[in-house]
C-alpha cells in the first residue's frame, strides 16, 4: 500500500502519544502503539534491521534496501517520538513536582481504558489464561513496589540501562520510564534531555538500539506462535502497572497507593481528570478502528 502525506502525519502523531507516554514513569509507550494500531508493523519494521539489510548496504545496493527496509513508517514513527521528548520533558517534570495527583489521575484513566483495549484481542478466555494473568499482575504490582536504588553514572551502565529500558517501553503493559526509576536513572536521563547533554543520550540510545533490535526478534516470535499467551501476559503486566499509576499515595513511601480521606473538590477533579484519560483512549481507540476499516477498503 502506498501512503500518502496524511497517512505520514497521522503515523507522526502515533509516535508522538508513544513519546508522551514513555516519558512518565508508569505507562508504556508500547501501550499506545498498541491502541493506535501500529504496534505490529512497528515491530516488523524494527525486525527488518537484519543480516540482510546490512549485506545490501555493503554491496552499495541503496535502492534495493531503501525498498526492503521501510525506512519512511520508522521515519514518520521517530520523529513523533522526538518531538514529544523535546517539548513534553520539562512540562512533564514541572507537573509532577507540582501537580503530581491530577496528572497521576490523567495517566492512570488512560492505562485503565488501554487494558480492556488490549484485553479485548485475546481469544478464548478461560480458566488457565485467567490465572495468567494474575500470575503476571502480581509480578507488575510487585516490581513496582521496589523502591529505586542509588547506581553508578558511568557509561558502562548508561549503556546497560537503555538497553534494558527500550525492551520495556516497547511492551505494552511495562513503562520504561519506571524501568529507569529502578535503575535509578530516571532524573538523569530526563535532565540530559532538557540539558541537550549529547554524550549522556548518544550512549544512552546505543544501548537502546542495540536492545531494540534483538529483543523485538523474540517479541515478534512470541506473538506469531503463542498471541494469546503473550498478550494476556501483557495484559497482567498493565493491571499490575496500575499501583505506580494511583493518583493517591502514602507520605510515608510513595509506592504504596492509598484511598483520599475526605472526598473534596480537588478528590473530584482527579476524577474527573482520569474520567477524561479513559474518554481519551475510547475515541483514539475509535478512530484507528475506523482508519484501519478504511485503510483496507483502499487495500
Amino acid at each position: 500500500m502506498k501512503r500518502t502525506f496524511k497517512d505520514y502525519l497521522r503515523i507522526c502523531i502515533a509516535g508522538f502519544c508513544m513519546g508522551a507516554a514513555d516519558i512518565v514513569p508508569g505507562v508504556s509507550g508500547g501501550t499506545m502503539a498498541f491502541i493506535l494500531g501500529i504496534y505490529q508493523e512497528l515491530l516488523n519494521s524494527i525486525k527488518s534491521a537484519d543480516s540482510h539489510l546490512l549485506r545490501l548496504l555493503l554491496k552499495l545496493k541503496f535502492s534495493e534496501a531503501s525498498s526492503y527496509f521501510p525506512w519512511r513508517f520508522l521515519a514518520a514513527v521517530g520523529t513523533g517520538i522526538f518531538i514529544a521528548i523535546l517539548t513534553l520533558a520539562k512540562v512533564l517534570e514541572t507537573y509532577l513536582e507540582n501537580n503530581p495527583t491530577q496528572v497521576w489521575s490523567f495517566f492512570f484513566g488512560l492505562v485503565l481504558a488501554s487494558i480492556f483495549t488490549v484485553a479485548r484481542s485475546i481469544r478464548n478466555w478461560d480458566i488457565p489464561l485467567i490465572l495468567f494473568a494474575s500470575v503476571s499482575c502480581l509480578v507488575s504490582y510487585s516490581i513496582l513496589g521496589v523502591t529505586p536504588t542509588t547506581t553508578p553514572e558511568t557509561n558502562w551502565f548508561l549503556f546497560l540501562s537503555g538497553a534494558i529500558a527500550i525492551n520495556a517501553m516497547i511492551l505494552p503493559g511495562i513503562s520504561g520510564a519506571y524501568i529507569l526509576v529502578l535503575l535509578g536513572k530516571y532524573k538523569y536521563i530526563l535532565s540530559a534531555v532538557n540539558n541537550r547533554d549529547i554524550i549522556t543520550l548518544a550512549i544512552f540510545l546505543a544501548g537502546a538500539a542495540i536492545g531494540l533490535t534483538t529483543f523485538v526478534r523474540l517479541l515478534s516470535w512470541l506473538l506469531d506462535k503463542y498471541r494469546n499467551i503473550t498478550m494476556t501476559l501483557l495484559t497482567g503486566l498493565m493491571i499490575g502497572s496500575l499501583r505506580r499509576l494511583w493518583p493517591w499515595k502514602s507520605n510515608a513511601n510513595t509506592m504504596n497507593p492509598i484511598f483520599p480521606e475526605t472526598i473534596n473538590s480537588e478528590v473530584l477533579f482527579s476524577i474527573v481528570i482520569a474520567v477524561t484519560g479513559m474518554l481519551a483512549i475510547i475515541i483514539i481507540t475509535k478512530i484507528s478502528t475506523n482508519m484501519g476499516r478504511s485503510s483496507k477498503i483502499l487495500e
